[in-house]
């Protein structure tokens, strides 16, 4: 069985097949490119705001996710920031906030 279309159809089908699609595309490669980040100690401690001996420090103790190419440390942005997650603190609603101050 073969179908036939109009041009104006294929064409009204391609259009939306490309709305659909672009959104999945657009965000699958900078998603991508967010993970694939790869710092050195300079760029971390600028993302992270904090000392090189803190990270120094981290990278000794292994708290801090890190690889070590030729002896030099190096992170990953995606696992960075996975491990940061780790620290997040959730908020009280104001009404849990009242009622532990009045009792």
């Amino acid at each position: 069985m073969k179908a036939e279309f109009e041009h104006t159809d294929i064409e009204a089908i391609a259009m939306r097949v490309a709305e659909l699609i672009k959104p999945l595309l657009s965000g699958s490669s900078s998603r991508h490119e967010a993970e694939d980040v790869i710092l050195d100690v300079e760029g971390l401690r600028e993302y992270l705001k904090v000392s090189k001996q803190w990270l120094y420090e981290r990278t000794h103790l292994k708290e801090i996710p890190h690889l070590k190419i030729d002896g030099q440390l190096r992170f990953e942005k995606s696992k960075i920031d996975k491990w940061l997650k780790t620290f997040s603190v959730p908020s009280v609603p104001k009404t849990e906030r009242i009622l532990k101050a009045v009792r």
